[in-house]
């Protein structure tokens, strides 16, 4: 049995012994949404969406295209998603799901070979951090994001669950977006990982205040992308990741 009740005057649900106000909550869950899709937007902006307004070259592949476009209708889908829960269509809801567990599977195939393509064309990551030694960074996101998108429809009919794994799932996909804000590609990893970070945070402090306890899907989801994050690096480094690396773009 849940831990959760409805208090129907309220409309609001009792997680242990405190209200939770569900307007409020699906205003939190689709205004996290709409941030990470802007953030999406802004950090793409001049080498994709505006690169026109940015000088950026005119020319991009079309496996870029495609990339960027599985990624663009991976945004609008979490925004739509959110949208209709706040909304009460539930049904539509889910039947979107299938979209999205489809979209997902492609956007591993298409991010996958867009990260070996790029290493191999020495254009992958930051300054100063050698493309093959990066690689590990984007690659390890096929891994990461399939867990947390994985469990989140596993838990798809706790809503509570299911809607916190599936926005950290997307804080994963937006790392590469928050790397290409202005000022952060200096900071390097502990940047765009530690900015990644602060939109966790934010879920945790959004349930302690909520229903004064962290709720178990934020500390394992959110745990999960961040213990992966200085484990990537360390992969990246050793001997056995290069000659995976060589291999892959080779």
């Amino acid at each position: 049995m849940s831990s959760a009740s409805v208090v129907p005057a309220t409309g609001s649900k009792l997680v242990a012994g405190r209200p939770v106000n569900a307007l409020k909550e699906r205003a939190f869950f689709s205004s996290m949404a709409g941030l990470m899709a802007l953030i999406a937007f802004a950090g793409f902006a001049p080498s994709y969406y505006l690169k026109a307004h940015f000088g950026a070259p005119p020319a991009l592949t079309p496996l870029l295209h495609w990339h960027g476009a599985a990624f663009t209708l991976w945004m609008v889908l979490l925004i739509t998603q959110t949208s209709l829960i706040a909304s009460g269509r539930v049904a539509v809801h889910r039947k979107l799901g299938v979209v999205g567990v489809v979209l997902a599977a492609g956007m591993m195939v298409l991010g996958g070979a867009v990260a070996i393509m790029r290493a191999s064309e020495g254009v992958l990551g930051p300054p100063g951090i050698p493309p093959l030694v990066f690689l590990a960074v984007p690659l390890t996101a096929l891994v990461v994001f399939p867990v947390l998108f994985g469990a989140a429809i596993y838990f798809r009919r706790r809503p509570d669950i299911h809607k916190r794994l599936m926005l950290i799932a997307t804080m994963e996909l937006i790392t590469a977006a928050i790397a290409r804000l202005p000022g952060v590609v200096a900071l390097g990893p502990l940047g765009f990982f530690g900015l990644t970070d602060v939109l966790i945070v934010a879920i945790a402090i959004y349930d302690y205040r909520t229903r004064g306890r962290i709720h178990p899907a934020t500390i394992w989801g959110g745990l999960f992308l961040i213990v992966s994050q200085p484990l990537r690096l360390f992969v990246s480094g050793t001997a056995t990741w290069q000659s995976i690396a060589v291999w892959l773009t080779s």
